[in-house]
């Protein structure tokens, strides 16, 4: 059962994997979450044997791409689809984005799950020469191919817009547009660059006090067309201040999953709800640790999710935007699809190093629902970057 698994340093040193998962991950799907609003960015399925390029257009493995939604579903968590967990912007382009729109927001009315789309501009480039009012187009396009779905549109950072706008009335126009328009209420995503350099400025500047003043300023300007805000910035303080600041109604999404326990859990003046991408690969025990929550017990809930937090932290390490590779590598070792391949190539964006080290903690987590089958394949990666013992 040793496995040895190599260090940062370049040495070898030897693991006993666990024998058993987490027992939490082996109880039923429980009822509906009555306290918080859950929501699990979702990963994409790659075909393995499409004969494609990095650069080339995404081939997608359509089956195991939504039984894994399924998965995530039949535990009683939202899927926020075609979000950057899916690589929009870093492998999966537009089309590919549209058609998983449309096949995911399918099958949640198949299921009855809760589904959220993201909406972005990712079919134009962030050249110099686009115009705001290509960017209005552009969104308005993905917005009307989320509202046909018939799925909850989050209105992703646009790199074209962080490209083109000359300060903040740029960004206020092109959402209070957007925002009238809209047919139902929307998600409003702060992505900060850690996740996308290209998106560093982004509200106008790059002082993030003016930029928040800018985003809560769209906010309470149409407070009616915001079901919530889903903020990344892996800055635990200013999303709770931000959280204090909203109009009465309009949600707060953590999305920092570096801090997630303890802004779900909440203070007295409030709490998070969540769209996160670290509940990919949490899922079950996620969903056991907010019906903890549910019932009041705030200990429970925190016993349950701070251990995770390790986990999640060295998975978005820096460069936080290739946090995709490690939440693909535990699906593969959870048994969620048969291979380690992403769309873009991306499984070669982490080092092996940081690839173990993600093994290891999930394991010592007990996340793993066969320990034999990770076990398994992590030893075949290992043998293919050549550790032979």
């Amino acid at each position: 059962m040793t496995l040895h698994l190599p260090d940062a340093h370049g040495a070898l040193r030897a693991y006993e994997p666990r024998p058993e998962p987490l027992p939490a991950l082996r109880s039923a799907p429980g009822s509906a979450f009555t306290s918080r609003t859950v929501f699990s960015a979702a990963h994409v399925v790659a075909d393995p044997y499409a004969d494609t390029s990095p650069d080339g257009p995404a081939a997608v493995d359509w089956d195991a791409t939504l039984a894994f939604r399924r998965h995530l579903w039949s535990h009683g968590l939202g899927v926020a689809e075609a979000m950057d967990t899916a690589q929009r912007g870093m492998g999966l382009d537009w089309p590919t984005a549209a058609e998983l729109i449309r096949r995911s927001a399918a099958e949640a009315r198949t299921t009855g799950g809760r589904i959220a789309c993201g909406v972005g501009t990712d079919q134009l480039t962030a050249a110099t020469g686009t115009t705001p009012a290509e960017v209005r187009a552009a969104y308005e396009e993905q917005l009307a191919v989320v509202e046909e779905s018939g799925a909850r549109a989050v209105l992703m950072a646009s790199r074209a817009l962080a490209a083109t706008a000359e300060g903040p009335d740029d960004y206020l126009e092109v959402y209070g547009h957007l925002l009238r328009q809209a047919a139902e209420p929307v998600i409003l995503h702060w992505l900060g660059p850690m996740f996308d350099p290209a998106l560093e400025g982004y509200w106008g500047s790059s002082d993030l006090d003016a930029a928040t003043d800018t985003f809560l300023e769209v906010i309470a300007a149409h407070p009616d067309k915001v079901d919530g805000i889903k903020v990344s910035l892996l800055d635990a303080r200013r999303e709770i201040d931000i959280r204090r600041r909203l109009p009465q109604g309009v949600r707060c999404y953590t999305g920092d999953d570096f801090n997630y326990p303890e802004l779900i859990a909440g203070d007295e003046q409030g709490f998070s709800h969540a769209l996160l991408g670290i509940f990919d690969p949490l899922g079950p025990l996620a969903a056991e640790a907010v019906r903890v929550l549910d019932t009041g017990d705030t200990d429970g809930f925190r016993a349950l999710l701070d251990p995770t937090v390790e986990l999640s932290r060295h998975l978005f390490q820096t460069p936080t935007r290739y946090y995709k590779t490690g939440v693909v590598l535990l699906a593969w070792l959870s048994g969620h699809q048969s291979h380690f391949t992403m769309v873009g190539g991306l499984q070669s964006a982490r080092s092996l190093p940081h690839l173990a080290r993600a093994y290891e903690l999930a394991d010592g987590l007990g996340l793993f629902p066969d320990p034999k089958l990770a076990e398994e394949r992590m030893r075949n990666l290992l043998s293919l970057y050549g550790v032979t013992r």
